[in-house]
């Protein structure tokens, strides 16, 4: 048997000792330190619900630190521990398909070739809503964590395979998707939805693909009706490309509403399409 510890442990965490194939540590809802087979883990342990197993480092000199995320598909924090991570959040916290969350609930064990006691933390967990999982990192760049984060990647891959999960190292995002997906999350509350009746008039006003200012202002004041759109916006309820900066001409739908049932003719939305944006500032400079 080979023990693995060291800086990395959560506090007052003991030893740990690597048995054959892979095995899970993890904190149990009191806060106890469990050591289970790998595969028995993953089938009774709800990672999504645990704390970290381990704390977030903190570097001196860099201009993020750890810190929390508030999840708008659980309504928890999650502990996060970069802004590559919290971009990553960002995207998960939108996917339909995720049910639940954490940052660094478990660590994964193994024995090397020569028979040396291995782990990893990954950087987060989601549960998809068909109970599979998804264990990630989310590096600053390609070579982040150098030849030892690859090879744990290959083992812990390997891992999660065994049991129907998924590990990926994921990309960091193109400036314009992470900075729209910035803009909308700080809308994602539920506070946004603003007056009962007003979240339908807004999806209604987008039946038909249109100007995102000429829906808002069909419906009543920008101040007013903008939060409520940009919360449907990070909830899907309105559908916009991401891959362009938003302005308040974007084109704006509503999958969720049959087309004809409110909002002006199509034609209306495609001729206005291609033109130039009234301002180059965006209308809504100041959250409400």
């Amino acid at each position: 048997m080979s023990v693995v510890g060291g800086p990395e442990r959560a506090v007052g965490q003991r030893d740990v000792v690597v048995g054959a194939g892979f095995e899970a540590v993890f904190l149990d809802p009191v806060g106890r330190v469990v050591q289970q087979r790998w595969a028995d883990a993953a089938v009774a342990v709800a990672f999504e619900e645990l704390d970290p197993v381990s704390a977030f480092p903190v570097v001196p000199g860099r201009r993020w630190g750890p810190g929390l995320w508030w999840s708008a598909t659980t309504g928890r924090h999650v502990a996060s521990g970069s802004n590559a991570m919290r971009a990553q959040l960002m995207v998960l916290d939108r996917d339909r398909r995720v049910v639940g969350l954490a940052g660094r609930p478990v660590r994964v064990l193994w024995r090397d070739g020569r028979g040396r006691g291995r782990s990893w933390v990954p950087q987060l967990f989601a549960r998809y809503a068909d109970g599979t999982g998804l264990l990630a990192d989310c590096p600053s760049h390609p070579e982040a964590g150098g030849e030892r984060a690859l090879e744990a990647a290959e083992r812990v891959a390997e891992a999660c395979a065994q049991v129907g999960f998924v590990y990926r190292r994921l990309e960091l995002l193109e400036m314009t998707l992470a900075a729209n997906l910035k803009w909308l999350a700080g809308y994602r509350h539920p506070r946004h939805q603003g007056r009962p009746g007003l979240a339908a008039a807004v999806l209604e006003a987008f039946a038909e693909a249109r100007p995102l200012i000429d829906g808002v202002e069909e419906v009543g004041d920008p101040i007013e009706v903008l939060p409520v759109a940009f919360h449907a916006l990070w909830h899907g309820q309105l559908t916009v490309a991401l891959d362009v900066p938003l302005h308040e001409r974007v084109l704006v739908h509503s999958p969720m509403v049959p087309a004809g049932t409110g909002g002006p003719a199509g034609h209306r939305a495609t001729a206005d399409h291609g033109r130039r944006p009234r301002s180059r500032r965006r209308p809504w400079s100041r959250r409400t």
